[in-house]
């Protein structure tokens, strides 16, 4: 069954590297969806997974996120799937 995630993560996550090195973790662990960056300097993710468990080490993941980045917030939301065929930036 399909779970799926809104997810915002704020602090410094731009310009660090951070949606390559989440589009590598999601696509690592099987994940569909996106990440972009927001114009408030935050990114956003949609993530989904028939796995509630990987989603939740993924949100757990995105707590450290990239080597550079400085996560001070993650703010997740359940939310109805969208059925994405792959994980891209966006």
């Amino acid at each position: 069954m399909c779970k799926s995630f809104q997810i915002k993560i704020i602090g410094k996550v731009q310009g660090v590297w951070f949606r390559k090195y989440t589009n590598d973790k999601a696509k690592e662990l099987g994940l569909f969806g996106f990440v972009k960056n927001q114009a408030d300097g935050s990114v956003y993710v949609e993530a989904e997974s028939d796995s509630e468990t990987v989603l939740q080490q993924f949100i757990d993941w995105l707590h450290t996120g990239s080597p550079l980045s400085k996560v001070e917030r993650v703010n997740a939301v359940g939310q109805d799937c969208q059925y994405f065929d792959k994980f891209e930036i966006r």
